[in-house]
């Protein structure tokens, strides 16, 4: 029970802060403890020399493992003689009859000062690591929050924000000369004296004050400052404030990094959204503009024109008129859709009539070739808007048409997918390139081999796609070079509530 009792104690005063648990209260405790081993093993159990030493060696290591060195000594003193005195014949005499216990009297003091000493060192050794582990995970919590922004301006001000959350402080600051600005957080941010931050980036040094607990600090990209900390409340190790600068420094380079790689990178695909367009200009609009300045040019030149080859170049005027209209009116839907500016009239329409009215809208273009319908007789209505689900059809359809040998059919397909209708649209064309397939729905994108020898501007299957999307549906494809490519897209099924957008 005894030994229970200072166990407890021991635990209890480990977890007490440094004021509380002070050398006073270790004194007591060291009082009390020797009087209870004295009192118990003089008066109520009677036991060996051997037993008692060893408890009073055990109290003493216990106390030291908590108030140190100091309380341990006297409390190792003041047990020797309570030693001597209580269980060293004569017992209730200071004196000692047997030489051979002058011999274990000093030993006995000699192993509790020692190990006492070695206690203390341990204590002292196990807060040192504690601390180091505390500030190493201060630290990785740091870099985390640190990785977390990739934004220059939002990296500025949250890095003050961090240090006083991950690290306890009470104000932080941090300067950067290129903007000749101040980033602060905390409360005490007054604290931080911003001339001295100043001087921490001039000197490159670090600049201590412990009776405030500030720290000014240079932050170092290699061997070149590039600002200054400053932070208050925070009793922090050398090691850790080189730490702090080092990540900082990092994290501000790493994030200027990304933001010029997003720079050109958006420049980039500018360049090739530029040119996707120009080459869209010189290869669709080309066409018709020379066949109206052809049909024109002859109109002008002739005086003798005949009715029938007047209306014939009218009419090439007319459809060539309407193609450029159809070009412009494919980017300008593209950008509504993007902007979101469509509203979807949804109502519930059977897969079957989409069919039936993109073949026929696409009639006079598919001309003989064979068409092969397969839809289920049993299939569910899908809650789409009409006019825009027509249009995908129509552009999967136009497409098979105009990249596959005319004599070979187009396969379409509608078939249930759990909460969605699946429709699909088959070709014997010559496919498409792996390396073209994750581009195919991307604006102004045409495949390599064939941008050249197909007329079109690359917006068709991107406008599908946000369609799909704006029903939520999902669109894809499947293709092998030589064996034709499948075109396959999903609308709901009407029993499906779906909002408009």
């Amino acid at each position: 029970m005894l030994f229970l009792s200072v166990a407890r104690l021991v635990s209890y005063n480990t977890h007490m802060s440094p004021k509380v648990a002070g050398r006073g209260i270790g004194f007591v405790v060291a009082a009390f403890l020797l009087a209870s081993i004295s009192f118990t093993y003089s008066r109520v159990f009677h036991v060996n020399q051997t037993t008692v030493a060893l408890s009073f060696l055990l109290a003493i290591l216990a106390v030291s493992a908590v108030w140190g060195m100091v309380v341990s000594v006297f409390m190792s003193i003041s047990a020797m003689f309570l030693f001597n005195y209580f269980f060293l014949p004569p017992v209730g005499t200071l004196t000692i009859a047997d030489p051979q216990n002058w011999v274990a009297l000093f030993a006995f003091l000699f192993t509790s000062i020692v190990g006492s000493q070695l206690s203390a060192r341990i204590r002292r050794e196990a807060n040192a690591a504690h601390s180091r582990r505390r500030e190493v995970e201060r630290l990785n919590a740091f870099s985390q929050k640190l990785l977390g922004e990739g934004n220059v301006i939002q990296l500025m001000n949250a890095i003050p924000n961090f240090i006083v959350t991950c690290f306890e402080a009470g104000a932080t600051e941090l300067f950067l000369p290129q903007k000749d600005k101040f980033y602060r957080s905390g409360y005490g941010a007054a604290q931080v004296d911003e001339e001295q931050m100043k001087a921490a980036f001039l000197r490159d040094e670090t600049i201590y004050d412990n009776q405030k607990v500030l720290y000014f600090l240079p932050i170092r990209l290699g061997v070149k400052p590039i600002g200054s900390l400053g932070i208050s409340g925070a009793r922090l190790s050398r090691q850790t404030l080189d730490a702090i600068s080092s990540l900082v420094a990092i994290s501000i380079e790493r994030a200027r990094v990304i933001e010029q790689i997003g720079e050109t990178e958006a420049e980039r695909q500018g360049e090739r959204l530029k040119s996707a367009l120009l080459d869209s200009i010189a290869h669709d609009f080309r066409t018709p503009l020379t066949a109206i300045k052809a049909a024109i040019t002859d109109l002008l030149a002739s005086d003798t024109v005949g009715e029938t080859h007047t209306h014939e170049l009218l009419t090439i005027i007319n459809e060539e008129c309407d193609r450029l209209n159809h070009l412009v009116e494919e980017a300008a839907e593209m950008a509504r859709l993007e902007a979101g500016e469509i509203q979807l009239q949804l109502e519930p329409v059977s897969a079957c009539s989409l069919v039936d009215a993109a073949v026929k809208h696409l009639k006079k273009s598919l001309g003989d070739r064979p068409v092969v319908i397969n839809v289920a007789d049993d299939l569910p209505p899908v809650q789409a808007d009409v006019s825009r689900a027509k249009d995908i059809l129509v552009q999967l359809i136009d497409n098979a048409n105009l990249y596959s040998p005319k004599d070979q059919p187009i396969t379409i397909t509608a078939e249930p997918s759990g909460e969605f209708v699946t429709f699909s649209v088959a070709d014997h064309g010559p496919g498409i390139d792996s390396f073209d397939q994750p581009l195919i729905f991307d604006k102004f994108y045409r495949g390599r081999d064939q941008r050249y020898q197909v007329r079109g501007t690359g917006m068709g299957l991107p406008i599908a796609k946000a369609i799909v999307s704006a029903h939520g549906g999902s669109i894809s494809v499947t293709s092998q070079l030589g064996y034709g490519s499948v075109f396959s897209f999903t609308l709901p099924v009407a029993s499906q509530r779906v909002e408009s957008r």
